[in-house]
């Protein structure tokens, strides 16, 4: 083998071992995995107590959608590529354009409000760092057909529901919230023409990151001084008119506390119209955990024109919120408390004595077709190694195929008690065991 090195050839298994995860993608091993698994059903959990259904949308889509919605500059940020036909298409960097293709397309099937949940990848071809990857999972969620701040305090009111569900407390986040009206009003008092809107949203996007000189220069380009923007920023409160009726929704519900009025949250994307806001963490200095906003004119210039239908949403990615449980020792409890139910087995039949594998293998799928989780030992093994093995997988139940057969002995593994059944009985006895509280604990 160092012969073949040094005249720069690899063996095959060499060659296997020097390939990597494509940059910005990630291996799910089964912890991340079950992590993941625990991120998915709790976010399926609220939005489902919220009354919303689940849609998927195609991972790939034409390259014009996302064109159409944001230009011809969004390809820079898009894995897009042509197929065997010639036609362009990309992986998906966001669910927001498909489901108001989707939403446009068969808006007349649905009652409305259309009450809609998403949980799948998205990608973009950005440089990978802390808390972003080119490969994300995105839970989305988003409201369709009703124009008023209700659906805007629904929605802030799911994403606060969410934090709370990961045990992320009060003391741990807040939701900055925004409205682009209030700025439209003052650059319309201030007598800035309206082709200057965009530019100026992007100038307030990255107000906080800018250098203040960079700021002032761009500011000054449309008629405007950094002073009255800071001025108007600081004096703009929960009591702003255009607040007025997402606060008292959001306080009869006991949630106002959560929300921070901050005028510097806009939102990059232009297709936002109005409330807007963003999940942050307060202890860690994170990205966003979550985002959204209303976006009233998107179903319509997706549809040029045809269906002009009211919207607002917000999404929340796995990657910063992973980071997030991570560093919240609250969260942890949730988490362990999942994975423990989810992983390993509840019961573990024991075949003390290999002749009896025939009667223990069809207990193994007697268990298994009732709904529980089993497992075994696929060959013969000392009696030992197989309680270990019980031991490893968090079984509650060691079920003993020994000499005493057709009665079979049951072991509980947390209170140490022994009992031994027959064997036509063993199913039943096995299910009601599992459904007794555990006390105890498990043998070391």
């Amino acid at each position: 083998m160092v012969e073949f090195i040094e005249q720069g050839a690899m063996c095959p298994a060499l060659l296997m071992a020097s390939f990597r995860t494509v940059k910005g993608f990630r291996d799910f091993f089964p912890e991340e995995c079950a992590l993941r698994n625990y991120i998915f059903d709790t976010w399926r959990s609220v939005a489902r107590r919220y009354g919303f259904v689940e849609y998927e949308a195609p991972v790939v889509e034409s390259t014009d959608l996302y064109r159409k919605k944001s230009g011809d500059e969004i390809t820079s940020q898009l894995f897009c590529f042509s197929d065997k036909a010639e036609r362009e298409i990309s992986l998906r960097p966001e669910v927001t354009p498909s489901l108001a293709r989707m939403a446009t397309t068969r808006h007349r099937d649905y009652k409305k409000p259309m009450k809609w949940f998403q949980i799948g990848s998205c990608f973009r071809y950005e440089e990978p760092q802390e808390g972003r990857t080119r490969e994300f999972i995105q839970f989305n969620a988003d409201i369709l057909g009703d124009a008023s701040q209700g659906t805007d305090a629904e929605l802030v009111a799911l994403s606060i529901d969410v934090m709370l569900a990961f045990g992320i407390q009060a003391e741990d986040f807040v939701i900055r919230l925004s409205n682009r009206q209030i700025w439209t009003d003052f650059l319309a008092d201030k007598n800035i023409a309206v082709e200057h809107t965009s530019a100026f949203l992007q100038i307030i996007d990255k107000i906080e990151r800018a250098k203040p000189e960079d700021t002032t220069k761009k500011l000054e380009a449309i008629g405007l001084t950094l002073d009255e923007v800071r001025s108007f920023m600081t004096g703009t409160d929960g009591d702003h008119p255009a607040f007025a009726a997402l606060k008292a929704d959001l306080s009869a519900r006991g949630l106002w506390s959560y929300v921070k009025i901050d005028a510097s949250i806009v939102r990059g994307l232009a297709y936002y119209t109005g409330t807007v806001f963003e999940v942050f963490d307060l202890k860690h200095g994170l990205r966003a955990v979550a985002g959204g906003g209303r976006y009233d004119k998107l179903c319509s210039l997706m549809s040029d024109g045809s269906v002009d239908m009211p919207a607002a949403g917000f999404a929340m990615g796995d990657v910063v919120l992973g980071i997030l449980l991570s560093k919240t020792p609250g969260a942890q409890f949730g988490i362990t408390e999942y994975l423990n139910a989810q992983q390993g087995v509840e019961a573990y039949v024991v075949i003390a004595d290999e002749a009896q594998r025939a009667p223990a293998l069809a207990t193994v799928q007697a268990l298994r077709s009732a709904g529980v989780r089993v497992d075994y030992s696929f060959s013969a093994q000392k009696v030992g190694k197989q309680f270990q093995a019980a031991e490893n997988q968090k079984a509650r139940l060691a079920v003993v195929f020994g000499a005493e057969y057709p009665q079979v002995a049951i072991k509980n593994l947390v209170s140490r008690s022994q009992e031994l059944v027959a064997v036509e009985a063993l199913v039943e006895f096995v299910t009601d065991e599992l459904k007794k509280p555990i006390t105890g604990k498990l043998i070391a």
